[in-house]
């Protein structure tokens, strides 16, 4: 199943695609968040180039798990995801997927200044890779 994983944000939406074989994410260029139809049109493309049948987009909880606002907005924004592309939309926790994503960009020798540019989607690969392993045999959700 080809799957895409988004991390939503106000100004951009990262974005990754898992290989054929459902075993890795890899990035794609993040998705400027606004205008919103703009950004849900460019999405429902994307679904459409890749052969999507998923979208997995994290939840950004607290760090007690807890609901806020953050999660309120994502959780508009998925719900006009599936009206847009009309395919499934998995919420999934991504709570510390950007502060994994930094550390990855950091340990592979991207300055803090040019990760900035790749951040969205790395955390997109973050929580895909997440989603993916949880789905293997011995994954944990």
């Amino acid at each position: 199943m080809r799957v895409a994983a988004l991390d939503v944000g106000t100004v951009r939406i990262g974005v990754a695609v898992a290989d054929e074989l459902g075993l890795l994410a890899h990035p794609r260029p993040p998705v400027a968040a606004s205008p919103r139809a703009r950004a849900l049109a460019s999405l429902a493309e994307l679904a459409r180039d890749e052969g999507l049948e998923r979208f997995v987009v994290g939840l950004p909880l607290r760090s007690s798990g807890v609901e806020g606002r953050a999660a309120e907005f994502v959780r508009e924004f998925a719900a006009r995801l599936v009206e847009a592309t009309g395919l499934e939309v998995e919420l999934w926790d991504e709570r510390f997927s950007t502060v994994e994503a930094s550390r990855q960009l950091r340990a592979s020798g991207v300055s803090a200044k040019k990760g900035r540019a790749f951040l969205d989607s790395a955390a997109a690969c973050v929580i895909l890779q997440s989603w993916l392993d949880a789905r293997r045999p011995g994954g944990a959700p």
